[in-house]
C-alpha cells in the first residue's frame, strides 16, 4: 500500500444505492506478480488475492469480460432490493479486433433472473447500471458497442 495517500473513500450516504458495492474508494492500488510459466497473481489494496493462469485457466481478456458482467450484475442483485429472487447470473458474448491490440469490438450481455420480479424492473436496472453506474463497462471507448437483455425465469425454475 502506498503511504501518504489521503483517504478518499465515500460513505455510503454520499454514493448512490448501485454504486455502494463497488465503489470502496476513489483512489486504487494493485499489484501483479509473474510467478511462474503462465502463472501470475494479483493483490489489490487491502490484500485480496487472486490468482491467475493464462494457459490453463481465463485469460485477461476472458476476466475483463467477467468484471464487466460481475460489475453490472451487482448493480442488479443491488437493485432489486426486497424483490423475492433466488439466482442471478449473466450470459456474455463478445467481438475482438483481428488485428493487434485484439481489443473488444461488440459486447452482448444476457441478464437472467429468477424470481417474482417485474420484466419492466430488471431491465430498467440493467440499462441504469450501462448508462451510468457500471464503472468497469465505461472503461471502454464510444467504438465498443454493448449491448444487453433480460430474461425472467420463475422461481418454480428452481
Amino acid at each position: 500500500m502506498v503511504t501518504g495517500v489521503p483517504d478518499m473513500s465515500l460513505s455510503s450516504s454520499e454514493m448512490h444505492l448501485l454504486q455502494e458495492s463497488t465503489a470502496r474508494s476513489i483512489c486504487m492500488h494493485g499489484r501483479v506478480e509473474w510467478v511462474s510459466g503462465s502463472k501470475a497473481f494479483g493483490v489489490n489494496g487491502s490484500g485480496d488475492r487472486l490468482d491467475f493462469d493464462w494457459d490453463d485457466g481465463p485469460t485477461p481478456m476472458e476476466v475483463t469480460l467477467q468484471m464487466i458482467g460481475l460489475c453490472s450484475m451487482a448493480d442488479v442483485v443491488l437493485g432489486l432490493k426486497e424483490r423475492v429472487f433466488d439466482k442471478v447470473w449473466v450470459e456474455m458474448s463478445a467481438e475482438r479486433a483481428t488485428g493487434t491490440p485484439r481489443v473488444f469490438t461488440a459486447i452482448h450481455l444476457e441478464y437472467h433472473v429468477r424470481g417474482d420480479v417485474p420484466l419492466k424492473l430488471v431491465e430498467r436496472i440493467v440499462k441504469m447500471s450501462h448508462d451510468k453506474y457500471c464503472s468497469v463497462s465505461h472503461m471502454f471507448n464510444e467504438k465498443i458497442t454493448i449491448t444487453h437483455g433480460s430474461v425472467l425465469h420463475p422461481l418454480s425454475d428452481a
